[in-house]
């Protein structure tokens, strides 16, 4: 547990580890928010269609409610039967033998384990049954317990081990926004307002001095053109501090998880091994899947988003896909109504490195953004 940093990833493993270490057929984790929900729910035993199939995440109510406000464990022979058992939607899985052990920092309660339909030791390791041994009628012991709180110990470690690094990036993020406000206010903001200032002056003199109106105007184009090109240099100067802290792939497994939690759209990210690439190329893919996901997620209507990046032909170079199932776009009217949602860029980006940027949309079809970049 303690080798991961994103938190999700820790709260993932904690759940699989506990569900392992007991011999369960489920575990969950919750970590509880301020408004009666939960921030973060992972689940471990349960496949992603089932876990589609059940629904919205479950409420603080009933034994997930009692876990995350009493410190004691909680160890029942069968969930149902309790007076505090609130139900569960349609498709939730059958569970009878329960177990739940709080995760604390002091007083403080992180989250809950829950853990539910203990393993029969006569079966767990049969091939002939399909359920893997899980017996809901058996039930969890007082040794089961104990490691569990043993396990709890060391998640409270890990978690907040996990939630200090995730802080401290986002400070790093902070400062470097910051710098770029600054960078910004610097390069282009004098620029800008001497513009303005010119354009004023051409303005004024158009009725009266139209020679001198013209110089004026000639003036604000070379203005224009001088703070365009010191802002690309301060944008295409960037690159993200958490590229060259975790590289490509975890920065955008991380960034994928933050637009899971955020949106209603189902975001997926699916890779296989790519070779290093240049500092330049690996900041190119990530800006053009952000822009892409921005696009999708804030644009299109879509319901599923999926995120697919692997080696490009011949094994060299990356291949990224963004692709979803929203109300797509037909990219010629977009063009001519001067709306670009955000092509311009992405196709500059790839330019910038070498790559090909390839679009296909048309309404009601969805849209699918590729990039490729060659090998360094």
């Amino acid at each position: 547990m303690s080798r991961h940093l994103e938190v999700r990833e820790v709260l993932q493993r904690i759940a699989t580890s506990a569900r392992t270490l007991v011999g369960a057929e489920y575990a969950a984790l919750g970590v509880p928010d301020d408004h009666g929900g939960f921030a973060q729910f992972v689940v471990d035993g349960i496949s992603d269609r089932q876990w589609r199939a059940i629904g919205p995440l479950p409420r603080q109510h009933g034994i997930l409610a009692v876990m995350l406000k009493d410190s004691a464990p909680q160890r029942l022979d069968d969930v149902r039967q309790d007076p505090r058992f609130g139900g569960w939607p349609q498709a939730h899985p059958d569970m009878r033998a329960f177990l739940g052990v709080p995760i604390l920092d002091g007083d403080e309660i992180l989250g809950a384990l829950f853990l539910a339909n203990k393993h029969s030791l006569a079966n767990k390791h049969s091939p002939a049954d399909p359920t893997g041994g899980a017996d809901r009628h058996a039930p969890f012991t007082a040794h089961d317990e104990h490691l569990l709180r043993i396990l709890a110990a060391h998640a409270a470690l890990a978690l907040t081990n996990a939630r200090l690094y995730e802080r401290s990036r986002e400070l790093t993020l902070v400062g470097e926004r910051a710098r770029i406000a600054h960078d910004l206010h610097d390069a282009v903001s004098q620029k800008l307002f001497s513009l303005r200032l010119t354009a004023q002056a051409a303005s004024a003199l158009v009725a009266r001095d139209p020679d001198r109106a013209r110089a004026e105007l000639a003036e604000v184009s070379r203005l224009a053109a001088e703070a365009a090109e010191e802002l690309r240099a301060v944008v295409v100067e960037l690159r993200p501090a958490a590229l060259d802290e975790d590289g490509l792939l975890p920065t955008l497994t991380s960034q994928v998880e933050v637009l899971n939690r955020a949106h209603t759209a189902r975001v997926g990210f699916t890779h296989t091994r790519i070779h290093a690439l240049p500092p330049a190329q690996e900041a190119a893919v990530l800006r053009v899947a952000q822009e892409a996901l921005h696009n999708a997620l804030r644009h299109s209507g879509a319901g599923s988003v999926r995120v697919v990046l692997g080696p490009g032909p011949g094994g060299c170079g990356a291949l990224l896909t963004v692709s979803d199932d929203g109300r797509g776009f037909a990219p010629d009217e977009v063009r001519r109504a001067g709306r670009h949602l955000g092509l311009v860029s992405m196709r500059d980006r790839a330019a910038g490195v070498g790559g090909a940027l390839r679009i296909e949309s048309s309404p009601g079809r969805g849209t699918v953004v590729e990039l490729e970049v060659p090998g360094g």
